[in-house]
């Protein structure tokens, strides 16, 4: 097989390739195996119509797009490798030359990753970060571990308030007709979340156990399903059960229910202790980012918009992830915040692209540094998650081998590693505090 690479403008070239002739056989013969099975020839039994009938009566052009298909891409990775070109998008092909006896021919449209002209990364001025635990913070962690221990007790009676849960079926209709995803049975709803549209939730608070009641909404005008967007909505709602927050108190007991320490006093030294440490590692990770960010602004880098988008799938699926380990999908999340798909993947694109700038850029400074990952680091990174999910170091490197993740961990490795070394090549600036992150 040869191929060529010819670049045309910035970051798309062609890719030129031409495979001999004894290729294009075997592809026709593994093309006829495959059709065979489903070809009816009278006087033959499906599978066992001869080479020769089968292409007196079809033609062997029959067999060509199944063989181009079982060619390609076997070929179209070979040329990338053989050119040392990396695509970030689906080739734009255009086939040249295919027929039985003669060499295969064709042309590959291809974005590939841009290149990337450093600007200065090393003395870059980052800011020193404090990290301190004041009272206040302290308090309102504590408050916040109250509520998330805060047993829900069944409320015979009485009205539902925002921060109840209520247990509700709702029927959802415009104009009499039940839409899509309007109806629901014994749906857990907490009041005041604002999940669902607007004024639903509103209209709930004050029902009580067993109560029925038409919830009137006007779906907003930018509602992803047009045919809903600014229509009025009645949904017909029964409570079947409230559920209230009961808080615990902040007291020895409680430190005893929630931790290893006999008082309050010992858990809220822990605690601080604890808030601390997150603070220091937002810290870090605010300087990081500050790092990295300067020594990207620094560079000049013109990002195809294929791998914007490819960047953008990812955090739709991470996003899609996140939401179903909450007991929802994207689907609900949608139809809940008035949204559409192309709305959320908007609000995603400047934070893709620049995901995609800052490691194309840590890339080429790992080059220019000639950093790299070795097998020990690897290990170490491998008993550390071995610690993490309680299996062997050797259980989790046969898993990621089998999906392909391993060559990611090293590049996920590397990345770091760049990071750290622009942190320690960086100027220290003016400090300015940390801020703890809820876990």
């Amino acid at each position: 097989m040869k191929a060529t690479w010819e670049k045309i403008e910035k970051n798309l070239g062609v890719l030129d390739v031409e495979v001999e002739a004894e290729r294009v056989a075997s592809a026709l013969d593994k093309a006829f195996n495959k059709v065979v099975k489903k070809a009816s020839v009278p006087g033959f039994r499906k599978g066992k119509v001869p080479r020769s009938i089968f292409e007196a009566r079809f033609g062997v052009e029959s067999l060509y797009q199944d063989a181009i298909d079982i060619l390609l891409p076997e070929v179209y990775s070979e040329a990338v490798e053989q050119t040392d070109i990396f695509p970030v998008d689906r080739p734009e092909v255009e086939i040249e030359q295919f027929a039985k006896g003669q060499a295969f021919k064709f042309k590959a449209k291809v974005i590939v990753k841009p290149e990337v002209k450093l600007g200065d990364y090393k003395g870059i001025e980052v800011a020193a970060v404090k990290a301190e635990v004041s009272e206040e913070e302290l308090t309102q962690e504590l408050e916040r571990l109250q509520q998330r221990h805060a047993e829900l007790a069944v409320i015979d009676e009485g009205a539902a308030v925002s921060g109840d849960i209520v247990v509700i079926d709702f029927d959802g209709s415009v104009d009499g007709v039940p839409f899509e995803g309007g109806q629901a049975e014994r749906y857990s709803l907490e009041l005041g979340s604002n999940s669902f549209i607007p004024g639903f939730e509103d209209q709930v608070i004050g029902m009580a156990t067993g109560d029925f009641k038409d919830v009137e909404v006007t779906f907003p005008e930018n509602y992803h399903a047009e045919d809903l967007a600014g229509k009025q909505a009645v949904f017909k709602v029964k409570v079947h059960e409230i559920k209230r927050k009961q808080l615990p108190e902040l007291d020895d007991e409680f430190a005893k229910d929630v931790s290893e320490f006999d008082t309050l006093d010992e858990y809220k030294e822990d605690l601080k202790k604890q808030l601390l440490t997150r603070k220091e590692q937002e810290a870090q990770g605010v300087r990081e980012n500050e790092a990295v960010e300067k020594a990207a602004a620094n560079a000049e880098v013109e990002i195809p918009q294929a791998m914007i988008d490819s960047e953008v799938q990812n955090m739709m699926r991470d996003f899609d992830n996140r939401l179903r380990q909450q007991g929802m999908n994207l689907e609900m999340f949608l139809s809940f915040s008035g949204q559409s798909q192309a709305d959320l993947q908007g609000q995603m694109k400047d934070d893709a692209e620049k995901r995609v700038r800052n490691n194309l850029v840590l890339e080429q400074i790992a080059k220019e540094e000639k950093l790299e990952v070795t097998e020990e680091e690897i290990n170490k990174e491998l008993d550390n998650m071995a610690d993490t999910y309680k299996r062997s170091a050797d259980e989790i490197r046969s898993i990621l081998a089998a999906n392909g993740s391993l060559d990611s961990l090293r590049e996920e490795l590397l990345l770091r590693k760049t990071i750290d070394f622009l942190l320690e090549n960086s100027v220290e600036g003016p400090a300015k505090e940390a801020t703890a992150t809820e876990e």
